[in-house]
């Protein structure tokens, strides 16, 4: 549970990408972004502690208390995520409420 912003479900955090990259979800940045991204102050490399310039595909899954995945939204365009809005009404659909 993430005491920081007093939530009360669980949120994944996959550090290093590990999880992502099982389920095919990451991508490496070509060698020209990446100099687009330097010279932005972005720097992946020290950001991730190791030299990939991975990034993972944004994703958004609910998934029952079962572990079946109930939705899921998942993009190659890190631009198009859904919005928060948008999962918490699925979230009040799948409950009736």
């Amino acid at each position: 549970m993430s005491k920081k912003l007093s939530l009360t479900i669980p949120i994944l955090s996959d550090q290093g990408n590990n999880l992502a990259a099982r389920f095919s979800l990451v991508f490496t940045l070509p060698d020209a972004l990446r100099e687009v991204y330097l010279s932005f102050g972005i720097d992946l490399e020290r950001h991730n502690g190791n030299p990939s310039w991975a990034l993972p595909m944004p994703a958004c899954y609910i998934i029952g208390q079962n572990g079946t995945i109930l939705d899921a939204a998942v993009n190659v365009d890190h631009t198009n995520r859904p919005e928060p809005e948008e999962t918490l009404k699925k979230l009040a659909a799948l409950t009736g409420q």
